[in-house]
């Protein structure tokens, strides 16, 4: 058994990597297979997952552009209603934000969308795997940097500006996390991953609970019981799949989850989560997290 305090890790270096090498950093944490990225991985494993649908890995990485249309095109994206589009009107068309799996699911929106997704897919076409893409009827858009993106004025950032944080805390907290439904979600995946193997040490890791002062007698009563739940997982990992054995695991059991959103939606969870109402396992871990994104963006 293997006591750890809860930590987080604000991923904007990945952000200025190429979206890829973005996307599969963000998503093997399902599988806890970080091991395997390589030079030549994040291709063959996106491919893998655009084909298998697996949606979730695909919103965590987003482009910034501007598209220029016309009043008609704007109308015709509007009433397509594209699901996980950011929009705001640009001094020659539009600013969009949207991540991978949002513009896979609007390549049939209109002439905007069409444009958009036809123009990742030329630089990405892994990423479109089994999408049948419309020809371009629009200008090819213009592409912004994170730095373009982050010189926008604070009205456009909150909305514009999308950051992940890898949270490691406990399967409670991580409940309460997504929650936040806006957000995209990728977490360490106890159906899949096998804590008896030798790669995961063989044992479980448990978040300390904040409730309770080590040395003491509800302290140790919390330790017995996660020793006993280890004892049962590892028991059962003898004749039954990880699936399976994962039942008898509780809620101090240590996750790890990616949370992706945009600076306004950060800005509502960090008012929401720090409050005095608020858990005090998440606030153990939002107060900093707070304190960091305000040192960034000091208008969150």
């Amino acid at each position: 058994m293997l006591l750890v305090d809860p930590t987080y890790e604000i991923q904007d270096a990945l952000d200025r990597l190429p979206l890829p090498r973005a996307l599969e950093a963000r998503g093997r944490i399902c599988y806890k297979s970080e091991d395997k990225i390589g030079e030549d991985s994040a291709i063959p494993f996106l491919t893998k997952i655009a084909a298998s649908g697996h949606g979730s890995v695909l919103e965590m990485a987003v482009v910034t552009a501007e598209v220029s249309c016309s009043v008609a095109d704007k109308a015709a994206l509007f009433a397509s209603q594209p699901r996980f589009f950011v929009v705001d009107a640009s001094e020659t068309g539009l600013l969009i934000t949207a991540s991978i799996r949002a513009l896979r699911e609007a390549v049939d929106g209109g002439a905007v969308a069409a444009t958009l997704a036809a123009a990742v897919a030329a630089k990405y076409p892994f990423l479109f795997t089994g999408v049948s893409l419309p020809k371009a009827p629009l200008p090819p858009p213009r592409f912004l940097s994170v730095d373009e993106v982050e010189a926008l004025p604070p009205e456009l950032l909150l909305r514009h500006r999308f950051l992940g944080v890898k949270f490691v805390v406990s399967r409670a907290v991580s409940h309460e996390l997504v929650r936040h439904r806006v957000c995209s979600f990728l977490q360490e995946s106890q159906r899949y991953c096998n804590y008896g193997q030798a790669r995961f040490g063989q044992h479980v890791s448990f978040v300390r609970p904040v409730f309770y002062q080590e040395n003491t007698p509800e302290f140790a009563c919390w330790q017995k019981s996660m020793a006993e739940a280890e004892r049962a997982y590892l028991q059962l990992l003898a004749t039954s799949t990880p699936q399976a054995a994962r039942t008898v695991l509780p809620n101090s059991c240590k996750t790890e989850i990616v949370v992706y959103c945009n600076l306004a939606e950060w800005r509502h969870i960090c008012r929401l989560r720090t409050s005095s109402a608020a858990e005090p396992s998440m606030r153990q871990i939002m107060l900093p997290l707070q304190a960091d994104f305000k040192a960034r963006y000091p208008f969150i």
